[in-house]
C-alpha cells in the first residue's frame, strides 16, 4: 500500500493480515522479514496466522526438482484427473505442513474414495427425482415430516457444518476436509443404502432430506472443489430459472453453511452410532463366516449395556433387516459369545525376563483369561507375580486369541460384540435362494435395458429346487422385482445359474 507515504486509512482497516500462506523454505526469507519488520516498526506482528506448506515429494520421498527428472506437469494432472481431484488431494491427504509424497495413484484414489461417492449419490438423487417428476421449484430444506432417519441425516449435517466451520476458522482445511468427507460417507453408505426403498416408491421426505443435504455439502465444498460443488448446488437449486430468496444459484455467491442448533438430536445421533455399531460388526462376521449376504440367518447376538440395549432396541427392524437375521438376543457379558486364550510374547518377555521366562509362562498360564481380555480392551494393565516380585504386562506383552462358541461367528471391538448363528434351516435356505433369485432377475432387468419404475411380467423356468423356493416367496419376489405376473414355466429368456443350479429369466415389460 505505500504506507507510510499514502494510503494510511486502507493499510491501519487491513494491518494486521488474517494470514499468510508459502512453503517452508519461506521460514528464514518472507515470514521472518515480515515479523521483523514489523515487530521493529509497530510491535506487533503483521499476520495472525501463518500456514506453511510442506515440500512435494516423489514417491520416493526426493523433492522434486527439474535436475533430477522427478517433477510431474501439473497440466498432465489436471488433464487426466481434473483440477477438484487434484485440489482436494492436496488439501486433505495429509496436513499441508507435512509435505506430499505425490503419486498420480493417490489422486485417483482420493477421487474414487471421495468425489466419485459425491457424484454418484448426486447422481442417484437426480435419476429417481426424474423418475419422479419431483417438482425443483420448492426450495430446497428439511422435510415437513421427517422420518428418524432423516432427522438423523440433518442432525449429522449440523454436527458437520458446525466443525467444518470451527476447523476452517482455524485455518485447519485438512480437519475440515475429514469430516466432509466422513458425512459423505455416512449419507451414502448408511442414508441413501437404508432409503433406496422411499426413493422407489416416491417419498417426498426422502427426496428432500437428500436434496437439503446435498446442497449443503456443496456449499460446505465450494472452497475445496469449486468446479463440482457448483455443477451440482446450481442444479439442485433450480439451475438457470432462477434463485430462492437469500440461495444464489451459484454455490460461490452464498453464505458459508451455518449449523442450527434446533435441527440437532444428539440421542438420536447416539442411538444411531450404536445402530451402525452393531450393523458393522454383524457384517464383519458374516464376511469373516463366508456367509453369503443374501442369506437369511436365524439370529444375531449382540453384547451391549443397558443403555444400548434400548437404543439398539428402538432400531430393531433396521438392524434385521441390515444383517439379514431374523431376530436380536443381547447378552451383558462378552464372555457368553466367546472362550479366550492367552499366551506370553516372547518377543517382548524374552529379552526382558531371560532365563525367568518359564515362571514368566507359568504366571500367565494361571491368569483367568477372561478377565485379561476385559483389562487390555479397557486400556489396562495385567499384574502378575513372579518369584516373588510384582511385574506389570501390556498388550504387546500377551497373545490373545478368540474362539467363538459352537455354531457363531463373532466380531468384537473395543467391548463391543455381535454373533451371529450360522446354523440353516430349510426354511432359511429356501429363503436364501428366494432372495438369489431376486437378484438374478434385477440383472435381468437392467440387461434387457428397462427403467426403474418399468412393471413387468416374469416367467421363471429351470431346476425345482430353484422353483420352490421362488414359488413359496412369489408375492416378495413380485413386490420386489415390480412384476404384475408371475409364471413358473419358460425355457426362453436369459439363462443363469444360482448356487450352481440352472434358471431361466423371461421378463417383458408389463402391458396391463
Amino acid at each position: 500500500f505505500h504506507y507510510p507515504f499514502e494510503n494510511e486509512e486502507e493499510f491501519e482497516q487491513r494491518f494486521p493480515a488474517d494470514f499468510i500462506c508459502e512453503a517452508i523454505d519461506q521460514t528464514r526469507g518472507w515470514f521472518y522479514t515480515l515479523l521483523a519488520e514489523s515487530t521493529m516498526l509497530f510491535g506487533e506482528p503483521s499476520y495472525r496466522n501463518c500456514v506453511c506448506l510442506g515440500l512435494i515429494l516423489d514417491t520416493e520421498g526426493q523433492k522434486m526438482s527439474k535436475s533430477k527428472g522427478n517433477v510431474v506437469a501439473p497440466w498432465e494432472v489436471l488433464d487426466e484427473f481434473g483440477a477438484d481431484a487434484f485440489r482436494w488431494y492436496l488439501f486433505t491427504a495429509q496436513q499441508p505442513w507435512s509435505g506430499y509424497r505425490f503419486s498420480l495413484e493417490a489422486i485417483s484414489e482420493a477421487m474414487r474414495s471421495f468425489l466419485l461417492t459425491l457424484w454418484n449419490t448426486y447422481s442417484f438423487w437426480v435419476l429417481y427425482a426424474n423418475a419422479e417428476n419431483f417438482d425443483s421449484s420448492m426450495p430446497p430444506g428439511p422435510p415437513e415430516d421427517p422420518t428418524d432417519l432423516d432427522r438423523w441425516l440433518i442432525s449429522r449435517l449440523q454436527a458437520t457444518v458446525e466443525t467444518v466451520g470451527m476447523h476452517m476458522d482455524g485455518f485447519d482445511c485438512t480437519a475440515a476436509g475429514k469430516e466432509i468427507s466422513d458425512f459423505v460417507e455416512e449419507l451414502s453408505n448408511w442414508y441413501v443404502r437404508l432409503s433406496r426403498r422411499r426413493f422407489w416408491e416416491g417419498d417426498k421426505a426422502a427426496f428432500q432430506t437428500l436434496r437439503h443435504c446435498l446442497v449443503e455439502v456443496s456449499a460446505l465444498l465450494a472452497p475445496f472443489t469449486p468446479f463440482i460443488a457448483d455443477e451440482i448446488h446450481s442444479n439442485l437449486v433450480g439451475g438457470a430459472d432462477g434463485d430462492f430468496g437469500d440461495m444464489p444459484d451459484s454455490v460461490h455467491l452464498r453464505d458459508f453453511p451455518q449449523a442450527d442448533a434446533g435441527l440437532r438430536d444428539m440421542d438420536l445421533e447416539m442411538v444411531m452410532a450404536a445402530t451402525r455399531r452393531t450393523v458393522e460388526l454383524g457384517r464383519a462376521s458374516r464376511a469373516q463366516a463366508k456367509a453369503k449376504v443374501r442369506q437369511p440367518l436365524a439370529k444375531a447376538v449382540v453384547v451391549a449395556t443397558d443403555a444400548e440395549r434400548r437404543a439398539i432396541s428402538s432400531q430393531e427392524s433396521l438392524i434385521k433387516t441390515e444383517l439379514n437375521v431374523k431376530e436380536i438376543e443381547f447378552v451383558t457379558d462378552q464372555s457368553d459369545l466367546v472362550r479366550y486364550t492367552i499366551k506370553p510374547n516372547y518377543r517382548t518377555l524374552g529379552p526382558r525376563y531371560g532365563k525367568g521366562m518359564p515362571q514368566v509362562a507359568a504366571a500367565v498360564a494361571a491368569l483367568d483369561a477372561d478377565h485379561v481380555a476385559q483389562t487390555i480392551e479397557a486400556g489396562g494393565e495385567i499384574g502378575v507375580s513372579i518369584d516373588g516380585r510384582d511385574h506389570t504386562l501390556g498388550p504387546d506383552d500377551l497373545l490373545m486369541s478368540m474362539e467363538p462358541v459352537e455354531g457363531y461367528q463373532v466380531e468384537a471391538q473395543s467391548g463391543h460384540a455381535v454373533a451371529l448363528a450360522l446354523e440353516l434351516d430349510d426354511e432359511l435356505i429356501r429363503e436364501g435362494i428366494a432372495r438369489e433369485v431376486v437378484h438374478a432377475v434385477q440383472n435381468a432387468r437392467k440387461n434387457a435395458g428397462f427403467e426403474i419404475t418399468d412393471r413387468i411380467t416374469l416367467a421363471l423356468g429351470g431346476d425345482p429346487k430353484l422353483l420352490e423356493a421362488a414359488k413359496e416367496h412369489q408375492a416378495w419376489i413380485a413386490d420386489e422385482v415390480l412384476a404384475t405376473d408371475v409364471s413358473f414355466k419358460t425355457d426362453g429368456g436369459e439363462k443363469v445359474t444360482v448356487d450352481g443350479l440352472p434358471l431361466s429369466i423371461e421378463v417383458r415389460v408389463s402391458t396391463g
